[in-house]
């Protein structure tokens, strides 16, 4: 059943632009409270035995779906889509209970929902831009994902209206967006979830004024953020494409965002999956690879996870307390040799194991305070 949420933006447009897309900042982050009241009870919030709420959250690597108007690809995700009768919720089919069961799902929206075919100069040289008519937002709607981050490199493919547009068929939708200007807050049965989400990549260094560069700007972001709201989530755009493993840039930014205030932090783009860190008490997902992938038809590496972790919400203080994790292995198709866009949890003991091993062998090596374990079920 399609849960209706209560969703709010919290918008605070920077006195320029954001780091993902711009030059210049205002001096700090400035949070202002809108509400929309809901009469409909989500049942997705269940409650310990002193009536404390507990919610699941799950969260996906990169949603990416369409085609592209100016290099005329995408033929084949088209292609799918004619097959399932133009229903757009072919790609979730597999995942969909999965999504229903939750009290929040935060996923990656990388593309636009804009029929533009302008783009900027600065775009023109890229391999493949994404977009998809406005009509398919149900794709989030329809299958419980309630929120999705919007900083990443593919958001401004069709410039700024693109962008304006995309973000507008987001919130009439009644779906939670945020971005680095934007903060999204995804409210249910009292609880606040507040997200920040930031395109990283190379810009770690750069200046953000008045910050030196993005590591003071995202600090500054995270600690407003988490005086007004009991659970922060941080998603940041980041990495190297098909590495296995974070870099140091993402790992002084993964920890830094929790010593500010983070409660969890998830990361994307480098199209594979990478280990997962509890840095004091705190989950950081370096990468959670591709979920839903029109790009490539036959990508190299097909498998990904979902994260699902647990709060518990002291109902007098509002303070939350992280209740642990699990993961859902995943194939992004549900085809044996390519990609049909519909991502698949897997079932063969085998090659769950071998996902598993490269997560925990690359935590290993790269990561001080990689997880020991990657459960699949929620312990008692």
């Amino acid at each position: 059943m399609f849960r209706r949420i209560t969703a709010f933006f919290l918008s605070f447009l920077l006195l320029f632009i954001s780091c993902a897309f711009a030059d210049q900042f205002d001096e700090e982050l400035d949070i202002e409270e809108i509400i929309d009241l809901s009469e409909e009870e989500n049942t997705s919030v269940q409650q310990d035995s002193n009536g404390n709420p507990i919610i699941t959250i799950t969260c996906t690597g990169d949603l990416t779906i369409g085609g592209d108007n100016f290099h005329k690809k995408g033929k084949k995700f088209y292609s799918e889509l004619t097959k399932n009768d133009d229903n757009i919720n072919f790609t979730m089919a597999n995942v969909r209970d999965i999504f229903k069961n939750d009290t929040m799902t935060l996923v990656n929206f990388e593309g636009t929902f804009t029929n533009s075919k302008k783009v900027p100069t600065n775009k023109q040289g890229n391999d493949f831009l994404f977009n998809i008519d406005p009509k398919y937002v149900n794709v989030l709607t329809d299958n419980s994902i309630e929120a999705v981050s919007l900083a990443n490199n593919h958001v401004m493919d069709h410039g700024s209206d693109g962008y304006e547009e995309t973000k507008n068929v987001i919130r009439d939708a009644g779906v939670v967006y945020s971005n680095s200007e934007e903060i999204g807050v995804y409210y249910i049965d009292g609880i606040e979830i507040a997200m920040l989400s930031y395109l990283c990549i190379d810009r770690y260094d750069k200046p953000y004024p008045p910050y030196d560069n993005l590591y003071d700007k995202v600090a500054a972001d995270i600690a407003a953020t988490k005086e007004k709201y009991p659970i922060v989530i941080v998603s940041f755009h980041w990495g190297i494409e098909k590495y296995y493993r974070p870099t140091e840039n993402q790992l002084k930014m993964g920890r830094l965002a929790v010593d500010s205030g983070a409660d969890l932090v998830i990361g994307h783009h480098s199209h594979r999956i990478n280990p997962i860190e509890q840095y004091k008490g705190v989950y950081i997902c370096y990468s959670l690879g591709n979920f839903c992938f029109s790009g490539n038809d036959r990508p190299d590496d097909m498998n990904s996870f979902i994260f699902q972790t647990r709060f518990k919400v002291d109902k007098n203080t509002h303070e939350a307390t992280n209740m642990g994790f699990r993961i859902i292995p995943i194939r992004i198709t549900s085809l044996k040799d390519r990609n049909n866009y519909t991502p698949t949890p897997i079932t063969d003991d085998m090659k769950i194991d071998g996902l598993i091993s490269t997560l925990k062998d690359n935590g290993r090596k790269y990561c001080e305070y990689a997880v020991p374990e990657y459960p699949l079920n929620w312990k008692d």
